[in-house]
């Protein structure tokens, strides 16, 4: 698999997405998957905000949004996130709200690419930043996705000892992000776009926006929170 980080001039405020993306990516070949940043695709939407609106701003974008110590935790559209995905960085002074729905911006993005470029398989991925439970740092997450299959399933297949699988599957779309958003970075490199090739990764014509989710209530490390030991023992 290649990734290729792209760097671009500064997107504007109410730009056209599309447009933006065929005037950096000139060609595109067969079998690639685009990978655009969350935050040009909410800027291309208008999605921007007074700072100091910002409480107000992460309650009307969770389901659920707690205070903590360092910011807002929330779940948005089924992800935990803190502060609801609302960011100031490269906002040149401004909040910065998520896309309103990035599954959509990925469809509208790749059947344009399409069109354009007479492709017949190719994948349009929108990327954003989490930060992994007790872990420092962040990681690139899939916020949506069109043309490929964002999960593989492995359940009821032989390991490489005959021993059928049971809950095993491949988080695709959210992997693709971690590599891409870690070519792109987070600071300066004013690189929103990246093209990744040689993926291996299923084409399909229909996505489905549920098949990452799982149920709060299924989550795996949901009894390991529930029985958190008090704050600094860990």
């Amino acid at each position: 698999m290649r990734v290729r980080a792209i760097r671009t001039r500064v997107f504007r405020e109410g730009e056209d997405l599309c447009t933006f993306v065929d005037s950096t990516l000139r060609r595109i070949p067969e079998r690639s998957v685009v990978v655009i940043t969350s935050k040009i695709a909410a800027l291309a939407e208008r999605r921007t905000d007074d700072p100091k609106d910002r409480e107000r701003i992460i309650k009307e974008e969770s389901e659920l949004a707690i205070r903590t110590k360092y910011t807002w935790l929330t779940i948005k559209d089924g992800m935990v996130m803190a502060s609801a995905g609302v960011d100031e960085s490269n906002a040149a002074g401004r909040l910065i709200r998520l896309p309103k729905d990035s599954y959509v911006v990925a469809g509208e993005v790749r059947r344009h690419l399409m069109k354009k470029h007479g492709l017949a398989e190719v994948g349009v991925l929108v990327t954003d930043s989490r930060i992994l439970p007790l872990r420092a740092g962040i990681v690139g997450v899939a916020l949506g996705y069109a043309g490929f299959k964002g999960v593989r399933d492995y359940r009821g297949t032989p390991d490489i000892f005959g021993r059928l699988l049971k809950l095993s599957r491949t988080d695709v779309a959210d992997s693709l992000a971690a590599a891409a958003v870690l070519q792109m970075g987070e600071g300066a490199e004013q690189q929103p776009l990246a093209l990744i090739t040689d993926a291996r990764v299923e084409f399909t014509e229909r996505t489905s926006r549920r098949e990452l989710r799982i149920d709060p209530k299924e989550d795996l490390y949901r009894p390991l929170f529930e029985h958190l030991p008090p704050s600094g023992t860990l």
